[in-house]
């Protein structure tokens, strides 16, 4: 009787710890202070950063008033590490493969009513806070430049996804719960509520401006740019700008308008001054297509037709194909050459990201393997393809691309202030980072509202402008978008009326934009670098104040 008890409490031993293996299969930071095991379970708010080890019951907020200037912070305290929450659901994946497959599941409801779930991608945040954190403490809402988290993207994302329409002026509940998910072959798995928490607020997003104390700065002439005397309606410019010192509209460095190749709107923000040199990402794309039409005008390139063939041996490259050998220049002033990259997709060979850490950027666009999924000739955005077209250009131009482009294009414009970069092997990079003032952005889009003129002297062939200004691609996913010769297209509507612009556009938000049918070139330079909000609340300044400020000029 005895041997059989002591078997019996060997075998509830054994189960037990057992258990304890299902439960931890990674070894976690633990619970190590008291404001933490009282608050197991749960999401606290602060409204700044509180390291948890110093963060005192005074620091919780229950009430909270939202504004376009926030800053919220949230801390949650869980009992567990997301990993060993993940091994409960599948008990039998190693470690490895649960943090390829799952992650953090956040939900936000707003008065009780879910407004938006995200299944956090597995890379963030790192490995290491999913193996061994049994506590999250970071910034919800923080609209500081450069250094985004995660969580940031993920307030960004709900935001975009219906919490900026259910989050109207007034008082509200705002809850958010926090569960494991797990990508399975039968779908998404999920666990049960490993942290939740609720706060009230009060919304004020949207700030009293006065218009009277808001003073617009004055526009004063600039080397090829005069002064405009036209009308605008100011009140509107006002109320833009009084939006973007409360930070409704976010990172926004510059606002130059010209109307009729004169200055009209001139306004910095941010410590930004006419000075300033701005980098404007991806809208140096356009500006290798200028060179590009240049080039053949000067016969240096027979035409957008040539094909790589004649300018490289690929068989000298990884994954030849013969289809290579026809990928044309016009393929790649369109972005859509049959290369497997995309920078929309992260799993893409040819994504960006997997070319800037190499050493040689062309080799690696040449090295990639022909895509076998995507339609032939469907548009794609592949920054490679246009670091190939620098190259390119650099080749057959005399003294290279940076020498032709100064005689041929900036100094004729009296742009002399401007910084390149490079790629690895020191060929200017027109792929993006090409740092200007805005009003010399300004001056390159008046050249392209001029047909190419300046001074009466024809910089760029007509002919090429409106090769450029064609709506060549149509971009997926999107409606009533086109893309021209590395320049975007698409249709403003404001107060019934369709205004079209083709432009050039960068990461943060930069944009030079060009009217076929209006006399205006509009720059907008930003600094909202991988931000959601970048491009879209671009789209609002321009539909609700700077577009019906030109055509309502009554103020």
């Amino acid at each position: 009787m005895k041997t059989t008890l002591q078997l019996v409490l060997l075998g509830l031993i054994l189960n037990l710890t057992n258990s304890c293996r299902t439960r931890d299969i990674v070894k976690t930071e633990g619970i190590t202070s008291a404001l933490h095991k009282a608050n197991v379970g749960r999401i606290v708010f602060t409204s700044g950063e509180v390291p948890p080890a110093r963060m005192l019951d005074s620091d919780l907020l229950e009430n909270y008033t939202l504004t376009s200037n926030s800053k919220l912070f949230i801390t949650a305290f869980m009992g567990n590490s997301i990993t060993n929450y993940l091994h409960l659901l599948a008990p039998e994946m190693t470690a490895d493969d649960l943090n390829r497959k799952g992650n953090y599941q956040f939900s936000m409801f707003v008065d009780n009513h879910r407004v938006y779930t995200s299944n956090l991608q597995p890379g963030a945040p790192y490995r290491k806070i999913k193996d061994t954190a049994t506590l999250l403490s970071v910034p919800l809402i923080s609209y500081r430049r450069g250094g985004w988290l995660w969580s940031q993207f993920f307030w960004m994302r709900f935001m975009n996804n219906g919490g900026d329409s259910a989050l109207t002026e007034g008082k509200h509940t705002l809850r958010m719960e926090i569960r494991p998910y797990l990508e399975t072959k039968a779908g998404i798995k999920e666990g049960d509520i490993v942290a939740s928490g609720s706060l009230n607020l009060l919304v004020n997003r949207k700030p009293t401006i006065d218009l009277s104390k808001i003073r617009l700065d004055p526009v004063i002439p600039y080397p090829g740019l005069a002064v405009s005397g036209d009308a605008f309606n100011k009140d509107l410019i006002k109320a833009l700008k009084g939006n973007i010192n409360e930070g409704v509209f976010k990172d926004i460095s510059s606002i130059v308008v010209l109307k009729d190749g004169k200055l009209l709107i001139e306004e910095y923000f941010n410590g930004e001054t006419r000075d300033s040199l701005h980098d404007p990402r991806s809208a140096t794309k356009s500006i290798s297509s200028t060179i590009s039409g240049i080039a053949i005008h000067d016969r240096y390139l027979k035409d957008e037709g040539q094909t790589l063939n004649e300018f490289y041996d690929l068989r000298k490259y990884d994954n030849y194909a013969q289809a290579k050998e026809e990928i044309s220049i016009r393929d790649l002033l369109t972005m859509s050459c049959i290369l497997d990259g995309n920078d929309d997709d992260g799993d893409s060979p040819g994504n960006e990201e997997n070319m800037y850490p190499t050493a040689d950027w062309v080799r690696f666009t040449l090295s990639l393997p022909v895509s076998q999924e995507r339609p032939k000739e469907e548009w794609h955005y592949f920054t490679a393809g246009v670091v190939l077209l620098g190259d390119i250009l650099n080749k057959v131009t005399p003294g290279g691309l940076e020498k032709y482009s100064d005689t041929k294009l900036f100094s004729p414009l009296g742009i002399t202030r401007y910084k390149w970069q490079y790629t690895p092997k020191g060929v200017p990079n027109t792929a993006g980072g090409l740092k200007m003032n805005s009003l010399d952005f300004a001056k390159y889009g008046q050249l392209y509202a001029n047909r190419g003129k300046w001074n009466g002297k024809q910089l760029v062939p007509a002919e090429w402008i409106g090769k450029t200004f064609t709506r060549h691609k149509v971009i997926p996913g999107r409606i009533n978008e086109f893309y021209g010769y590395l320049f975007w297209d698409k249709t403003y509507t404001v107060n019934g009326r369709q205004f079209e612009t083709y432009y050039c556009a960068g990461n943060g938000g930069n944009k030079i934009y060009v009217f076929p049918g209006q006399p205006w070139v509009i720059v907008i330079t930003a600094t909202a670098y991988g931000a959601p909000y970048a491009h879209s609340q671009e789209d609002r300044m321009m539909t609700e104040f700077i577009i019906p400020a030109l055509i309502n000029c009554k103020k």
